[in-house]
C-alpha cells in the first residue's frame, strides 16, 4: 500500500459528459506502465483528473497514493506529495525565470529552503543528461521555446522534484527522433525502485526508448487489456480496430416467437 498509486473504479465526466467509466489501474514503485489508446478513449481525462483539474469531474471511484486519497487535495497538494503531470502541451509563463520556478518548486516539494548551491549543483547535473545549455535557466519558463526544448524542460522538471509517481501525458506529442531519445534518456536516467511511472500515448515509439513492464489500452473510458512491451508492438503493426471490435459488447440474438 505505501509504495502504490492506485485508481479504483474511476469515473469522470466533462460537463454532463462521460469519459472515463470505471478504470482500475495499480502502478507500484519500480514499475513503468504505458496506457495506449485511440483518440477520444480518455487518456487525457485520466491525466487531468490524477491531478485535480476543475474541469474534470470525478463521479464515481478513488485514487490513492500511498493508500491516501486524492480526491479531497488540491493540485498543489498533491505534487507536493509526490505526485508530477508531465504535459502533453507544457504551458509558458512570461515573467517567470526558470530557475527561480525550479527553486521555489524544489523547496516546495522538499518543504524547506534547499542550499543554494547544492540546488545549482544538482541542476547542473541534469541539464547536462537533457542536453540543455545553462543559458535557458536564464530565460522565462517555455517562453519562446520549441516543442522539444519544453518537453526536455518537463522532464527535466521532473528530474530536480524527484516525485514518487510520475504521469507522462503523451510526453513524446510532437518530438523528433533526437528530442525523442534525450527526453527517453531523462526517464530512464529516473527509473528505478523509488519512482512509480505511468506513460500515456498514441504511439509505440517512445516505448522503443523506456521499455514497459506493464501496457494496458483504453478503450471508450476503460481499459480493455493488459500486457507486456509485446503488446505495444503488436498495437504499432495492426491498429486498434482488433481491440476496439473486442471491446464492443455482443448484442443477444433476437429471441424467435
Amino acid at each position: 500500500m505505501a509504495d502504490t498509486f492506485e485508481i479504483q473504479g474511476l469515473h469522470v465526466n466533462i460537463e454532463d459528459k462521460p469519459i472515463l467509466k470505471g478504470v482500475d489501474l495499480v502502478v507500484r514503485k519500480g514499475e513503468v506502465h504505458a496506457l495506449m489508446g485511440p483518440n477520444g478513449s480518455g487518456k487525457s481525462t485520466l491525466a487531468n483528473a490524477i491531478l485535480g483539474h476543475p474541469k474534470y469531474t470525478v463521479t464515481g471511484g478513488k485514487i490513492l497514493m500511498k493508500g491516501e486519497s486524492l480526491l479531497e487535495m488540491d493540485t498543489d497538494e498533491r505534487a507536493r506529495k509526490g505526485l508530477f503531470l508531465a504535459f502533453q502541451y507544457p504551458c509558458e509563463v512570461p515573467g517567470v525565470r526558470q530557475s527561480n520556478f525550479l527553486r521555489l518548486a524544489c523547496n516546495a516539494r522538499a518543504g524547506r529552503e534547499l542550499d543554494v548551491m547544492e540546488f545549482y549543483d544538482k541542476l547542473g547535473q541534469k541539464m547536462k543528461v537533457l542536453d540543455i545549455d545553462e543559458k535557458f535557466m536564464k530565460r522565462y519558463l517555455n517562453e519562446g521555446f520549441s516543442g522539444g526544448e519544453k518537453k526536455r524542460n518537463e522532464i527535466l522538471q521532473m528530474m530536480m522534484l524527484e516525485p514518487e509517481f510520475a504521469i507522462m501525458d503523451e510526453t513524446d506529442s510532437g518530438l523528433d527522433i533526437d528530442a525523442l531519445k534525450v527526453v527517453s534518456r531523462g526517464v530512464n536516467e529516473l527509473r528505478g525502485p523509488g519512482l512509480g511511472i505511468l506513460i500515456i500515448t498514441h504511439y509505440e515509439r517512445i516505448l522503443r526508448y523506456i521499455n514497459p513492464d506493464f501496457v494496458h489500452i483504453l478503450v471508450d473510458g476503460k481499459i480493455v487489456k493488459s500486457g507486456g512491451s509485446d503488446l505495444a508492438a503488436h498495437l504499432e503493426e495492426h491498429g486498434y480496430d482488433w481491440i476496439i471490435k473486442d471491446a464492443e459488447p455482443v448484442s443477444a440474438p433476437a429471441k424467435g416467437r
